[in-house]
């Protein structure tokens, strides 16, 4: 199978195109910092080509669930350190995420306990998870010009913290309706400046982090998530979805990022034409996909590596048992969010499974 031969990624040689999808598990310390588990978790899983650990806040305003990391502060710095040194001890590769959660925020969710920022004051009427249980999320605050541009500085930061820490690398969160998408989104910004209105202007902020992100680390460490289509978290992108993402990644192809990373959901032509635009490493992910379709994207020449999420989360040798066709531990959904090592750190590897 073509998934399990090398593969060049930006400045990385990766031994098989298998990517562990970023998945938010909810178990950093209340400060930001990964957790003690954090390692052990991901260095179980470092056989994989590359693994894209979690959505990671670049600041106190990029903050949107309970007890998710960050990466801006010196304590976060640290604590990735054992991340990565975990990862790169079992002969793995990480790129952290960096997620601005954007208006998918609460108050009670955030170090600084303020008001949610988006590109427009519109609030995605869904409820979010906070120690208080289930609660509304507020309207959100629209940024400012001068914050839309303290906000890319923000993750120019995380970039460069995340290269301090040990990571090889970092991926954009521009999908699953956070503050890139937001931007995306007509339902999510109806702003009447340069980054309002226009396929180019709302395109504009996506545009300007990929491009700072790649001067200050370099595009061969910077990758980039969309997720076309997605209506996660109110979004809705509307009868332009498709033009808007074609003018996108042209525009993201001419800055020469490590990868562009598509968490798709169906639009087969608009894949395809996105295949055809974008010149680089393209990484595929679809959920919900079964066993018998892994490798499919590969050997079919679509992309170059696919991603996996749930599988992987609960099959620490999810190479292994796909290269023998063993059977697949299931993911236990009840621990997904929060907790210990339930459904963490002790699903079992394969000469357990034999054993037990």
């Amino acid at each position: 199978m073509k998934l399990f031969t090398p593969v060049r990624v930006g400045r990385y040689t990766l031994p098989n195109r298998v990517v562990m999808a970023p998945m938010t598990r909810s178990r950093a310390q209340y400060d930001g910092t990964p957790g003690p588990l954090a390692a052990e978790y991901y260095a179980q899983r470092a056989s994989v080509g590359l693994i894209v650990a979690e959505g990671t806040q670049p600041s106190d305003d990029g903050q949107g669930y309970l007890t998710t990391p960050g990466i801006y502060t010196d304590s976060h710095v640290a604590g990735w350190q054992k991340v990565a040194s975990a990862i790169h001890g079992k002969g793995g590769h990480l790129f952290i995420q960096l997620m601005h959660a954007g208006r998918m925020s609460h108050p009670d969710n955030t170090p600084h306990h303020r008001q949610p920022v988006a590109p427009s004051a519109i609030a995605p009427n869904s409820p979010m998870f906070t120690a208080k249980g289930m609660q509304d999320i507020p309207i959100p605050r629209a940024l400012s010009i001068e914050e839309i541009s303290r906000t890319i500085q923000d993750f120019r930061h995380a970039a460069r913290s995340s290269i301090e820490a040990g990571a090889d690398g970092v991926e954009i969160h521009g999908a699953n309706g956070y503050l890139i998408q937001q931007f995306l989104a007509p339902s999510a910004n109806v702003r009447t400046d340069v980054y309002g209105g226009s396929i180019e202007n709302r395109a504009r902020f996506a545009v300007e982090v990929a491009a700072a992100i790649a001067e200050e680390i370099g595009a061969d460490r910077t990758g980039i998530r969309l997720s076309p289509g997605a209506n996660l978290g109110g979004i809705d992108e509307g009868p332009e979805g498709p033009t808007l993402y074609r003018y996108l990644v042209a525009e993201l192809n001419k800055l020469g990022l490590a990868y562009l990373h598509i968490m798709h959901l169906g639009d087969e032509h608009l894949l395809a034409d996105i295949r055809k635009l974008w010149s680089g490493t393209l990484i595929v992910n679809r959920p919900g996909s079964p066993r018998e379709n892994i490798g499919a994207d590969v050997d079919s020449g679509l992309a170059e590596l696919e991603a996996y999420g749930q599988m992987i989360l609960a099959n620490p040798d999810f190479i292994e048992r796909i290269r023998t066709g063993a059977p697949l531990n299931e993911a236990d959904r009840t621990t997904f969010f929060g907790g210990d090592a339930a459904g963490y750190t002790d699903y079992p590897a394969l000469p357990q499974t034999a054993l037990a």
